[in-house]
């Protein structure tokens, strides 16, 4: 069952493609990875699905509806949340506070919302850190923070924008072990991310965009043995 569907989105910026035709699915339950060189149009996307951006052409539908053309807001109340690859909690708050501020999408008062964020928390491994001002998290943390945040709205996809850059390898274990348990509770993800070892791990599918245009799309196995991808991304990563 689709949850998400991008049909034929294109977004110019001037006379510059930084999407082309970009269509593909997101399927209830899956983890669909979202990968390519620097400048392919990923985060671009991301901004167009939960309405940065307007696409130039095409349209997103989100659980059946078209939600082309409507605020990120409106979109987050639908059931979509999603993080930032430059992590900017609420910097002077607490880190339960910035989760709580989250969760007021949903809950009906205070109390609710501070249960609700407590357990977020919990489950985000935070718990010990709830009073610390967010600003003075390190990366790490920070970057669970925004996934906090993120499940606060209760979503039904979330959109992660790399959310391993720049982490040490045993915080990279246990963000991805969060990143199972977030499928387990019955939520959908799409995730961009540049670590191989990561994404070819958690992802059920992955599509390939390269300047602006989408040039495979498949498993994991499927992926790792394209041509195309090994030129344009795979290949890329072995010379640097």
């Amino acid at each position: 069952m689709s949850l998400l569907e991008v049909c034929a989105i294109s977004r110019f910026f001037g006379g510059l493609a930084a999407l082309k035709d970009v269509s593909f699915e997101v399927r209830k339950g899956e983890i669909l990875g979202l990968i390519g060189p620097n400048g392919a149009g990923k985060t671009t996307l991301f901004n167009v699905v939960n309405g940065f951006y307007r696409p130039s052409q095409g349209e997103v539908r989100f659980q059946g509806g078209r939600i082309s053309g409507l605020k990120p807001h409106q979109i987050c109340k639908r059931g979509m949340a999603r993080t930032f690859q430059v992590v900017k909690p609420l910097q002077r708050m607490s880190v339960l506070d910035n989760v709580i501020a989250s969760a007021f999408l949903r809950a009906g008062n205070k109390q609710q919302a501070a249960e609700a964020a407590l357990e977020i928390l919990a489950f985000t491994g935070l718990q010990q850190d709830r009073d610390v001002i967010s600003k003075s998290l390190p990366l790490g943390k920070r970057k669970r923070l925004e996934i906090a945040r993120a499940l606060a709205t209760k979503p039904e996809l979330l959109l992660l924008d790399e959310s391993f850059a720049g982490l040490n390898p045993s915080e990279i274990e246990a963000l991805i072990s969060i990143i199972r348990d977030i499928r387990e509770r019955g939520i959908t993800i799409m995730i961009i991310e540049h670590h191989m070892r990561v994404i070819m791990s958690i992802s059920d599918r992955i599509v390939v965009l390269n300047y602006g245009q989408k040039i495979a799309e498949g498993t994991p196995l499927e992926i790792g043995r394209d041509p195309l991808v090994i030129e344009a991304y795979l290949g890329e990563a072995q010379h640097a």
